[in-house]
């Protein structure tokens, strides 16, 4: 018998081989129940509305205390339950949908956006993360980058939307998150753009959207305060972007080819 055989035919490292491959098992069974706190059950395309759970079976709920006191509850399946402005244009599963509404605010293709927390990210101290530079003022611009504050902003009709007025910035990150925009024309007010959507042009003094056309600006979600802006209202300012790069113009929507 060699060393370390328990019998004739099971050693120690084929005992060690089979305790790892069941360690291995549990952690994988247990990561998959804890990923299911999020987006689960599954709800199937057909008219049945079957709950696609499969396995391992759904994890009991937990409550997770977040750091500005709230409490969250996963899994919840009725938070997910939002209403989708489309309707398939075919009778399979997997068909693309067609928006029966304003595809740019009803959270439709590339317009998408999760619902969350209707309060402003927050800084370690606690403080609005991002805000405008008129209230964080100890940030500043590189003297060697353009301004973009008193640029006419332009849609990518080539039509004057606004003017720039405030640059919104990150408080964590030296990075400038929206251009306050103050609107042109019949309908005055006060709008973001997100940066990551302008185009400035220093040398010309504008911005220009492609993602957008001018009459689009005045559409677009306002945030309930002047200083700051909420979790949700993020999402749905960029969500009506993005939905603009599709559904702006009706030539958008066709094949390329």
């Amino acid at each position: 018998m060699q060393t370390g055989a328990i019998t004739e035919y099971i050693d120690v490292a084929q005992v060690v081989l089979y305790l790892f491959w069941g360690f291995f098992a549990v952690v994988l069974i247990h990561l998959r129940r804890e990923d299911k706190r999020e987006g689960y059950p599954l709800q199937s395309e057909t008219p049945r509305r079957i709950r696609v759970q499969g396995f391992p079976a759904m994890p009991e709920p937990k409550m997770f205390r977040l750091s500005n006191g709230e409490t969250v509850t996963v899994p919840n399946a009725a938070k997910d339950q939002a209403q989708i402005h489309a309707q398939p244009v075919a009778p399979w599963p997997g068909a693309p949908l067609e928006p029966t509404g304003n595809p740019m605010r009803d959270g439709v293709g590339p317009a998408a956006r999760t619902p969350r927390a209707n309060r402003p990210d927050a800084t370690l101290e606690g403080l609005p993360m991002i805000v405008p530079m008129r209230v964080a003022s100890e940030f500043s611009l590189n003297a060697r980058d353009p301004d973009p504050r008193g640029m006419r902003v332009y849609g990518v009709d080539r039509v004057e939307a606004g003017v720039v007025r405030d640059l919104w910035v990150d408080r964590t990150e030296p990075q400038i998150r929206y251009l306050e925009i103050a609107l042109s024309g019949a309908e005055p007010g006060i709008v973001l753009l997100p940066i990551g959507f302008a185009r400035i042009d220093g040398a010309r003094r504008r911005v220009k959207v492609d993602a957008l056309l001018a009459m689009h600006f005045s559409h677009v979600p306002r945030t309930a305060s002047a200083d700051q802006i909420t979790l949700d209202e993020e999402d749905r300012i960029t969500a009506f972007y993005g939905g603009g790069t599709l559904y702006a113009t009706p030539s958008r929507l066709g094949p390329w080819i």
